[in-house]
């Protein structure tokens, strides 16, 4: 693939001014109409409820899917969120204590993708053998800054072959690419290859931001209307309040518009949102 012809197709020049400029723009003016229950009731249904720790182990996984399992006898009014994130390792335990219909998500080269390709191949195949419907894969920054495009194109897209029918999700690691323009190009090249979500980090880097995100969805918006074809956005790393995650929607909604906004296509992923969302959604 002539990658150079590939990204002259999808030109960007916003300057990291103007994205800030053009965020601020759209906080000021369209926060408020997003600041109300019904967004806090979608942004619950499109979490990705997250456990990727060191210490993570059969106990607390359970636990975790137990009060997800839970959440009809809790609070009705709450819907279920989109997935529960988990490492590949801990995925069976999240299938076998599961009972109600949410998506099981891990994680493949996590967190820094520095392994073979044969190994996230063999890691998301036996991640889905075990019950994983959805894979979160870590883009080779290095490869990319490197300009290697021919060979993250042609790892993304063997990890995505891998998946067969299940959903893959890139993470770009959007603060070690540093510059809006690495950052749209790497989302193209994902979406390209395979990607059916392009995700912002990992939250073991550099935390997600509203600059970064503006970027990926003007990469999703470019794409769209090119290809027809839609792609979604997960937004982790740094997402621990409920503003937080309105403006992050606000963003996504006015640069996207209403038919990105279904789980589909918009997923955030969050340890502690999710507990400050019930509290807020149970007052209002």
């Amino acid at each position: 693939m002539d990658f150079s012809s590939f990204f002259k197709a999808y030109p960007y020049t916003l300057s990291e001014e103007e994205i800030k400029l053009d965020v601020k723009h759209i906080i000021d003016h369209h926060y408020e109409n997003t600041d109300n229950f019904k967004s806090r009731k979608f942004i619950y249904s499109a979490l990705e409820i997250t456990s990727l720790n060191p210490t993570d182990g059969e106990k607390n996984i359970t636990t975790l899917v137990e009060g997800i399992n839970k959440t009809d006898e809790e609070n009705p009014e709450l819907p279920m969120p989109a997935a529960i994130c988990v490492y590949p390792a801990l995925v069976e335990i999240v299938r076998n204590s599961l009972t109600e219909d949410v998506n099981i998500t891990t994680v493949i080269g996590f967190p820094h993708s520095q392994t073979f390709p044969e190994i996230k191949i063999a890691e998301a195949s036996l991640a889905i053998m075990n019950g994983a419907t959805e894979v979160d894969m870590v883009l080779n920054v290095g490869k990319f800054l490197n300009g290697e495009y021919t060979e993250l194109y042609d790892e993304i897209s063997e990890v995505k072959a891998a998946c067969k029918d299940k959903v893959l999700k890139v993470i770009l690691e959007t603060g070690l690419l540093k510059t809006p323009d690495n950052i749209f190009k790497a989302s193209l090249l994902a979406m390209e290859a395979g990607a059916d979500f392009i995700k912002s980090t990992t939250g073991k880097t550099e935390p997600t931001n509203l600059n970064a995100v503006y970027t990926m969805c003007r990469a999703i918006r470019a794409y769209y209307e090119k290809t027809k074809i839609q792609k979604g956005i997960k937004i982790a790393g740094g997402v621990k309040t409920t503003q937080d995650a309105l403006m992050y929607l606000t963003i996504v909604k006015e640069i996207l518009g209403e038919e990105f906004m279904s789980t589909d296509y918009f997923r955030i992923g969050s340890s502690s949102l999710g507990e400050l969302l019930k509290q807020e959604i149970a007052k209002l």
